[in-house]
C-alpha cells in the first residue's frame, strides 16, 4: 500500500514538474514569441497581412501570392504559461548586420563572403562590397516562422538579384539642360568617358543605395524580414579594366581642368572689357557733357535778345585776343 502511494505521490509530482512548472516562460525584450496549439499558431481573427500596412509596397499581384494570416504576437515579459500541447516559437528582433556577399546556403560562395560579383551594362564584371542591416518584422513572423523555409535565404537572394539588375541597367541620372556640358573633344568617341557604367555607378552610389532601399521594402511582406539599410561601399572592376578606366579618367580630369581654366580665362577677359566699355563711356560722357552746358547757355542768351548773343561772341573774341601771342587778320582788298 506504500509502495502504490508512493508511486501515485511521484507521478504527480513528475506532472507537475513536466507540465506545469516547465509550461512557465518568458520573454526577453529583444525577443517576440508566437504560441501555436497543436501546431496552428494563434490568429488575431480573420486578419491577414493584406489588411496591414506592411504590404503597402507590393503591387496588386504580389499581394495575393504573399498574404499570410497575423498571428497573437507575444511581448516581453511573464512568466507566461503554456500547455503540454502548446509550443512557445522565440524570435529576436535585433538588427543584424551582415556582409552582402553573404550567402547563408554556401559559406564558400561569392569569394567566400567577401565580394559579390555583377556584370555591368557594358559587359564589365565588377565586384561589389558593402552591408546590409535586417532584423525580423514582428508584425509578419507568420511569414518568417511558417511561411518559408529559411527567410534570410530568400532575403539574401532576393537582395542580390535585384542588386544584379539594377547594375546591369544603371544610367546616370540626366543632366539638367542649364548645368553646363562639357563638349566633344577629338571626335565622336571622346565623350565616352561619361558613358562607362563603373564611373557611372561610382558617381552615383548614394541614389544606388537609395534605389535598393526602395526596392527592398517589400521584404518584409514577402519574408517577415526588414531590411533596414543597405550599403554599398566599393565597386572594383577587374585589373586589366581598372588601369584603363585610371588612365581614361585622368584624361578626363585634364580635360575638365584645362576647359574650366580655359572659361575661367574667357571669363575675366569678358569681365575687363564690360570695365573698359564703362570707362570710355563714362570719358566720352565727360567731354560730351561741357558742350551741352555751353549749348543751353548760348540757347537761354539767345532768347534773351538778338544783341546780347551778339556781345557774348564779342567779349569771347576779346578774352581770345588777350591770350594770343599772335594774330592774323585776313587783308581786305
Amino acid at each position: 500500500m506504500n509502495i502504490l502511494a508512493g508511486c501515485l505521490f511521484g507521478f504527480v509530482a513528475w506532472f507537475l514538474v513536466r507540465y506545469l512548472v516547465a509550461g512557465l516562460y518568458t520573454v526577453n525584450q529583444n525577443e517576440r514569441a508566437v504560441k501555436t496549439s497543436f501546431g496552428r499558431a494563434q490568429r488575431v481573427g480573420e486578419l491577414t497581412t493584406s489588411d496591414d500596412p506592411i504590404s503597402e509596397a507590393l503591387t496588386e499581384d504580389e499581394k495575393t501570392r504573399y498574404t499570410y494570416p497575423q498571428v497573437r504576437v507575444i511581448p516581453p515579459g511573464g512568466p507566461y504559461f503554456r500547455w503540454p500541447w502548446e509550443r512557445v516559437y522565440k524570435v529576436s528582433i535585433a538588427t543584424e548586420t551582415v556582409n552582402m556577399a553573404w550567402d547563408p546556403t554556401d559559406a564558400s560562395a561569392n569569394g567566400s563572403g567577401t565580394i559579390l560579383e555583377a556584370v555591368t551594362k557594358d559587359q564589365l564584371n565588377t565586384g561589389l562590397t558593402g552591408q546590409i542591416r535586417y532584423r525580423v518584422a514582428d508584425r509578419n513572423l507568420y511569414a518568417y516562422l511558417f511561411g518559408v523555409k529559411h527567410p534570410i535565404a530568400h532575403v539574401m537572394g532576393y537582395f542580390v538579384s535585384v542588386l544584379r539588375e539594377r547594375i546591369a541597367n544603371f544610367e546616370a541620372p540626366h543632366v539638367s539642360p542649364d548645368a553646363p556640358v562639357l563638349p566633344a573633344i577629338g571626335g565622336p568617341d571622346a565623350t565616352i568617358v561619361t558613358g562607362i557604367s563603373i564611373n557611372d555607378i561610382r558617381k552615383n552610389m548614394r541614389d544606388l543605395n537609395e534605389h535598393m532601399d526602395q526596392e527592398c521594402r517589400s521584404s518584409a511582406a514577402r519574408y517577415g524580414m526588414v531590411l533596414d539599410a543597405s550599403l554599398i561601399t566599393g565597386i572594383d572592376p577587374p585589373p586589366e579594366v581598372e588601369s584603363a578606366l585610371a588612365a581614361i579618367n585622368t584624361a578626363y580630369n585634364q580635360v575638365s581642368s584645362d576647359i574650366s581654366l580655359a572659361q575661367a580665362a574667357a571669363d575675366q577677359k569678358i569681365v575687363q572689357s564690360r570695365r573698359a566699355v564703362e570707362i570710355e563711356t563714362l570719358r566720352a560722357q565727360a567731354e560730351v557733357e561741357p558742350l551741352l552746358r555751353q549749348a543751353e547757355q548760348l540757347s537761354e542768351l539767345k532768347r534773351s535778345g538778338s544783341g546780347v548773343l551778339a556781345a557774348y561772341v564779342r567779349n569771347v573774341r576779346l578774352s581770345l585776343f588777350d591770350k594770343a601771342q599772335k594774330i592774323f587778320v585776313e587783308a581786305r582788298p
